[in-house]
């Protein structure tokens, strides 16, 4: 009953942090929205907005798991289980950050991915992707992960 109530509080408690980030994030969109003319980045584009809720999400993911991980009241296979899910989140954060990078190489304006579930999903900075850039961005995804050519997903996007 103990263990019950400390995660149903741990739990509150993230959503609740959730919430904060969204207001937070909300209010420094609408501060940085001011058109200051020293601002020089200061409309948030579709790229960075994603990202910064992408490294967020992940953060609070990282810290309810630590949560988990450090609680004495939790399980052995509960734990090896937060472990496991702790790890894959940072080998697909790593895994992302390369080949963003690996990507814009290519010529790419800019680009994020997402790795999820057996699937790269890759919004580029493009109106259209030809044949041949669909072909170059496949291309390091195949050589730089293990995942094939059927489970990457190509998303052009001004």
């Amino acid at each position: 009953m103990k263990a019950n109530k400390k995660k149903i509080i741990i739990l509150v408690s993230l959503v609740l942090l959730l919430v904060a980030t969204g207001v937070l994030n909300y209010f420094l969109t609408v501060k940085n929205n001011n058109n200051d003319p020293l601002d020089v980045d200061a409309t948030p584009t579709f790229f960075s907005t994603f990202r910064e809720d992408r490294t967020n999400m992940r953060a609070q993911e990282i810290l309810y798991l630590d949560d988990i991980i450090a609680s004495a009241n939790t399980d052995e296979v509960t734990m090896a289980s937060a472990q496991e899910k702790k790890i894959s989140i940072v080998d697909a954060m790593e895994t992302e950050l390369a080949l963003e990078g690996l990507i814009k190489s290519k010529g790419f304006e800019d680009c994020v991915v997402t790795i999820t579930k057996g699937n790269v999903n890759i919004v580029v900075m493009k109106e259209e992707v030809t044949a041949e850039e669909a072909a170059q961005i496949l291309d390091v995804v195949v050589t730089q992960t293990e995942y094939k050519a059927k489970n990457v997903t190509i998303i052009p996007y001004v």
